[in-house]
């Protein structure tokens, strides 16, 4: 698909017409507005709301707030409308396109904003290659996958409120450390600090009770690339017996735009082969995934960057779908907003692993960067990048870069 905004149509733009990703921006006013990405470009759908030029049926401002919440509850009918709306303002043979010019805003230099409110986020941990290897490293390989798992999308419910957005820094976290050699805990710094690499499914609609896989996939408005910054030495000493609290609560970073499922429909792919069947209501109607080429960048503070993993979505054992459906199973109601982690994304190999505790075993093999240095863990300074995009024929659907840096620890906080 081509569009009259030329530099949609390279190769390997992130953002053609098969794209049209949606992501709030702030305006010239200082007010956040609505905008879909075209090539290096942002259609400024709030100002073309105002002016008339487009408007949902039987809808009034939809997209006056900036973020795209209100347009998410709206459902499918009304999200693929939209989309075929843009699709053909902004295709190579529009017959309005020099209307559209002043609604155009560049890319670069634009403050990108959370795209939609987030009412709840539940992150998985839905990984096979990840959860075996974190389970090896601590309980030992005969051990490494907990009875459940091969059986139940594991998760837990985290923060919405420490969800943000590509380019917000990180402030180290204080938490209870384990002492070394010692039973009791001290109250410092994290030392093991950490990245997750993660596709966060968006839910579009609301639910009153259980719903099949089929439905849940309805449910999902689009994804987004997500680091979920993780303590991990204040997770080991926290995690038992409820699992993750503080260590996963100082920020989970998400990539700016959200990438509608209708624009990544062409790469869906099935679930890897079930080592036991998955009971009824679990059981996926059709493919599931999504083929999206996923890596991790790290740069030290004001030097080059090193890619440290490469891997792929297609690896993942459960899909956002069955999560969501699994969700639902207690009669939990699911909300326009609420955010799925996938859980980390870790290939077979070691270059295709998503956490630096699995790059480096837990520090005993340090990763080695491009400038010489090593990393165990993320360092004060440290701006840890995730890219992926789905390669089509001519074109690919990218997400834009999820960036984050790292701060050092505030001064003891309780000091006095």
């Amino acid at each position: 698909m081509r569009s009259w905004v030329e530099a949609a149509n390279a190769p390997d733009c992130e953002f053609p017409l098969n794209n049209l990703p949606y992501g709030s921006f702030r305006s010239e006013s200082g007010e956040p507005h609505c905008g879909v990405a075209i090539g290096d470009m942002i259609l400024d759908v709030t100002r073309m709301e105002r002016d008339g030029l487009i408007q949902m049926e039987d809808e009034e401002e939809i997209f006056f707030y900036g973020d795209w919440t209100e347009f998410m509850t709206l459902g499918p009918a009304a999200w693929a409308a939209f989309r075929a709306r843009v699709t053909a303002l902004l295709d190579e043979d529009a017959p309005d396109a020099e209307k559209l010019v002043g609604y155009m805003v560049p890319m670069a230099g634009t403050e990108m904003l959370m795209p939609f409110t987030v009412a709840e986020y539940t992150d998985f941990y839905a990984g096979k290659h990840h959860a075996s290897n974190v389970g090896t490293m601590f309980r030992g390989p005969e051990n490494a996958l907990p009875a459940n798992w091969l059986s139940v999308p594991i998760g837990y419910n985290g923060r919405a409120s420490s969800v943000v957005v590509s380019g917000t820094d990180v402030r180290r976290p204080w938490g209870q450390l384990k002492a070394p050699d010692a039973d009791l805990p001290v109250f410092a710094p994290c030392k093991r600090f950490d990245i997750e690499l993660e596709m966060g499914a968006i839910v579009g609609t609301s639910s009153e009770g259980p719903v099949t896989v089929a439905e849940a996939d309805a449910m999902i408005f689009g994804y987004v690339l997500m680091n979920d910054w993780s303590a991990r030495d204040i997770q080991a000493w926290e995690y038992q017996p409820l699992g993750p609290f503080q260590s996963k609560a100082t920020a989970t970073s998400i990539s700016p735009w959200i990438v509608p499922k209708a624009a990544l429909e062409p790469f869906r792919c099935s679930t890897p082969e079930r080592e036991r069947p998955l009971l009824d209501y679990l059981e996926e109607p059709g493919p599931m995934l999504y083929d999206i080429a996923l890596e991790v960048g790290l740069a030290p503070d004001g030097k080059a960057e090193t890619v440290i993993s490469r891997t792929n979505y297609n690896v993942m054992y459960y899909s956002a779908a069955q999560q969501l459906a699994h969700h639902t199973t207690s009669g939990c109601p699911m909300n326009t907003g609420d955010m799925l982690g996938s859980g980390t994304i870790s290939g077979p190999e070691k270059g295709q692993r998503g956490a630096l505790l699995e790059m480096s075993w837990g520090g005993k093999e340090p990763v080695t960067l491009d400038t010489g240095e090593t990393r165990s863990f993320v360092e004060d300074g440290d701006t840890l990048t995730l890219r992926g995009h789905a390669q089509g024929d001519g074109y690919r659907v990218g997400f834009g870069a999820c960036t984050g840096k790292v701060l050092p620890a505030l001064e003891d906080p309780y000091a006095r």
